[in-house]
């Protein structure tokens, strides 16, 4: 009887470890969620946009940075959408931080219509720029052999040595 009493107190305390255990769990990872707005997004979302950590993509306006020591003010744009951004983070912006640069500011959204920014990730305009159009391959390049159209090479000696060994 003494071991069935303590069979109950050890499966509470293990229901109890679990239940903080899943609750510490689903808290923490409610904390760490941004969502993904567009810039259009963001403006018009109403009230949920200032209660909310939210990841706002865009490219940076020329001439728009102003850097202060390791922040930055700066604006982003989407199409015809504009964004102020207001950086103060860890870190100073990432070396790829420059005019046309697409980037990427983590933060929240202030009901001073201002985008304040934790973490900044930028990628290199120029590797993202419109691609030069191709020209058009003539009827002479269609002829020249390709990977895919091309002759096997000859054998060599070393090859044909091996066929006739094999054939003996």
């Amino acid at each position: 009887m003494k071991s069935n009493g303590n069979t109950y107190k050890i499966a509470i305390a293990i229901f109890v470890i679990l239940g903080s255990i899943a609750y510490l769990s689903i808290s923490a990872e409610q904390s760490n969620k941004s969502y993904y707005v567009t810039i259009k997004e963001l403006q018009t979302m109403g009230n949920k946009a200032y209660t909310r950590h939210l990841r706002v993509a865009g490219q940076v306006v020329p001439g728009s940075i102003v850097r202060q020591g390791p922040n930055a003010d700066f604006t982003l744009y989407e199409k015809t959408d504009k964004l102020r951004v207001e950086y103060v983070g860890e870190q100073p912006p990432p070396d790829t931080f420059k005019s046309n640069a697409p980037t990427l500011a983590v933060g929240t959204y202030g009901r001073d219509g201002v985008f304040h920014a934790t973490e900044l990730q930028s990628k290199c305009a120029s590797h993202y720029a419109p691609a030069k159009p191709a020209a058009a391959p003539s009827a002479k390049s269609a002829m020249q052999p390709t990977a895919t159209n091309a002759a096997e090479p000859a054998p060599t000696s070393a090859m044909a040595d091996a066929q006739t060994t094999l054939r003996k």
